[in-house]
């Protein structure tokens, strides 16, 4: 997966689960490797490192 697809992932799954799309997209990486999808493990982990970005830094 490129970076501008990547990047629409991540927009999608931000706006339709809002600050839960970081934990569906860790989910997904999880559920990859499991089954031993390792490509596709790493095109959800670049998603959800994109999510986080987006969301920006944890307010305290």
């Amino acid at each position: 997966m490129d970076a501008l697809q990547t990047a629409q992932y991540a927009r999608a799954l931000y706006t339709a689960h809002g600050d839960r799309a970081e934990a569906e997209a860790a989910q997904k990486e999880r559920e990859c490797e499991a089954a031993g999808n390792l490509q596709e493990a790493k095109d959800w982990q670049a998603v959800r490192q994109t999510i986080r970005q987006m969301r920006g830094p944890n307010q305290a």
